[in-house]
């Protein structure tokens, strides 16, 4: 979608109207930092969600999943870090439950319209004092402020570097519609989502179908397409709220609107996908891959997720070594077939482009030249297959010292 076409704008899940949020230090596990966020809307909203595919799920998946797949409207949703809820059996759903029944009785809703979220260590449980305490707090402190959405964003980093939001307004109909966004992830990311909190907000008008048809369509080549250490985690969740309130025409899925919805929940779900991999954990590089001319998308999807999981080229990219055999090998172990001779293959950052792979033999290229393009701190990695016209993209980071240290004591 061309740029425009649309504008980011300052902010994030505030942005849209009627939509509020909040921050809180409840203790939950950290001390000195919120640790609990609020998403509110004033208007009950409609909702789409996608959730981890690990066979093990954190006990806010089972219960946001069971809300997100009824017709039943959202009001709210309460998010905490530092301990995951996950592997936490009845004692967890039931956290859940009056976490939910907490928010419910304090603005006279139902507990089947907020959805819960924790993101952080697995196994331990969380004391259901401090949480219900808390979103009680959040509740009293939320602002429809763009500071009051950064501040969310902020509380639900764990070994985040860096708050994660979006903005974006574009025109349905003669209305301007919003959407807004952040996301935590930083590690035990993998494609099939990865140790993400993801949440969307908008004001459009759109039918719940339509809504999770959008969704589960975006989230094919963007959040699963990055990987920082191949660990799919057990709390994935990706939620989308539209409260209707830009009245607009209601958008359905054979609607010309609903084409354009897509297309800019697909450029803000990227964007987030790639500051994700960009802020893997101990990482100084995002690294993205591309395949071209594969012989189908499928192909091209496959090669280029091998690529950024390859913990030989992640550790290379560190190294800023121009080992192209670790990709070729990535991409011949990832179930695609391809004739390696029809390979055409480059380096590219902002120091420039090089061939490095030709004719199925090394290009004559300067490893100092090289080494110098892979110092940068994005580095893309392209991959002509010369067998068709299908084309996938892959982020990821590289792999340093840091990602053992940080997770040698994470739970510490």
């Amino acid at each position: 979608m061309k740029e425009n076409e649309y504008q980011i704008i300052e902010g994030g899940i505030t942005a849209p109207q009627g939509f509020e949020a909040a921050s809180h230090a409840a203790g939950i596990k950290y001390e000195g930092r919120d640790d609990m966020a609020l998403i509110y809307t004033t208007t009950p909203a409609v909702s789409a969600g996608v959730y981890t595919q690990n066979v093990v799920k954190a006990a806010p998946v089972l219960w946001d999943r069971a809300i997100t797949e009824n017709e039943s409207k959202v009001s709210a949703v309460i998010i905490n870090s530092g301990i995951a809820n996950a592997c936490t059996g009845e004692p967890g759903m039931n956290i859940c439950e009056q976490t939910a029944q907490a928010v419910a009785s304090a603005v006279n809703g139902q507990k089947n319209q907020v959805l819960v979220a924790s993101t952080g260590v697995i196994g331990m449980q969380i004391d259901v004092e401090k949480i219900v305490a808390g979103s009680k707090a959040l509740l009293l402190k939320k602002q429809p402020t763009k500071e009051a959405g950064t501040q969310a964003a902020q509380a639900i980093m764990t070994t985040d570097t860096h708050k994660k939001e979006i903005a974006v307004t574009f025109e349905l109909d003669g209305k301007s519609i919003c959407l807004g966004a952040m996301c935590k992830g930083s590690g035990m990311i993998h494609p099939n989502m990865c140790t993400m909190l993801g949440f969307v907000t908008t004001d459009a008008a759109i039918e719940k179908k339509a809504l999770q048809k959008a969704l589960s369509t975006v989230v094919t080549d963007t959040f699963n397409m990055i990987s920082v250490d191949g660990d799919t985690s057990t709390n994935d969740t990706l939620v989308v709220l539209a409260n209707g309130n830009a009245g607009n025409t209601v958008i359905t899925e054979d609607s010309a609107a609903y084409q354009t919805f897509e297309k800019i929940l697909h450029m803000v779900c990227e964007y987030l996908a790639k500051q994700m991999a960009g802020d893997g954990e101990g990482a100084t590089a995002l690294v993205e891959a591309t395949v071209m001319n594969a012989k189908c998308k499928e192909d091209a999807r496959l090669m280029a997720k091998s690529i950024i999981c390859s913990s030989l080229t992640k550790a290379a990219i560190f190294g800023h070594d121009a080992n192209f055999g670790r990709i070729l090998c990535a991409m011949g172990y990832s179930g695609a077939i391809f004739d390696q001779n029809k390979v055409e293959m480059y380096y590219e950052s902002n120091a420039g482009r090089i061939l490095i792979f030709n004719n199925g033999v090394a290009a004559d290229y300067s490893e100092e030249e090289a080494t110098k393009i892979l110092s940068e701190p994005e580095v893309r990695i392209l991959a002509d297959m010369h067998e068709g016209d299908a084309t996938a993209t892959a982020w990821g980071c590289d792999l340093s010292y840091d990602y053992v240290k940080i997770n040698a004591d994470y739970r510490s």
